[in-house]
């Protein structure tokens, strides 16, 4: 009886010890998540062999959206994210940083679904780990100067007149 008292009791500390690392781990993995009114951490990653940096689309209202080719909701919300870059044209920049690991999936799906986008690729994770990401598609509406205006999680219709409108007024 003891024994089976003491291996229930030891099971559980174990069981706290690895989710308080798991936790711990996480928190350092980004201590500083991005924060809406705060200025937009930059990060620059290759988009066809050319790098590209957030700063260099300032200027105009950029949609940061970090997403991947394996995630369902990220393929659903594509064909809209691709229309409204279509609808608002150089007012606003759609910037698609893929979390995709397989660089040829990556480039298929880029090359038939979204036409007219930004995109690149960071297998690494180190971008959106810059914003604590934690679910994918996960978006940002960063303004003119860099401020990041909305953080958005999960799948967005991006050409409803709410958004359409609020970007156009950006």
């Amino acid at each position: 009886m003891y024994y089976r008292c003491v291996s229930r009791i030891s099971r559980f500390a174990l069981f706290v010890l690895a989710l308080l690392a798991v936790l711990a781990a996480g928190a350092c993995r980004n201590s500083q998540p991005a924060q809406i009114g705060s200025e937009a951490p930059d990060f620059t990653v290759n988009s066809s062999g050319h790098p590209v940096s957030l700063t260099q689309l300032r200027g105009k209202p950029v949609v940061l959206v970090f997403w991947a080719t394996w995630c369902p909701p990220c393929v659903e919300e594509t064909p809209a994210l691709v229309e409204m870059q279509k609808q608002l044209g150089d007012k606003v920049t759609v910037f698609a940083v893929s979390a995709d690991v397989d660089d040829a999936a990556y480039q298929k799906f880029v090359s038939h679904n979204m036409p007219g986008v930004l995109t690149a690729r960071d297998g690494q994770n180190h971008s959106n780990g810059l914003y604590g990401t934690y679910a994918f598609p996960e978006s940002f509406i960063i303004d003119r100067q860099g401020i990041i205006r909305r953080k958005l999680i999960g799948p967005v219709n991006w050409t409803s007149p709410e958004v359409i409108d609020y970007l156009s007024k950006m």
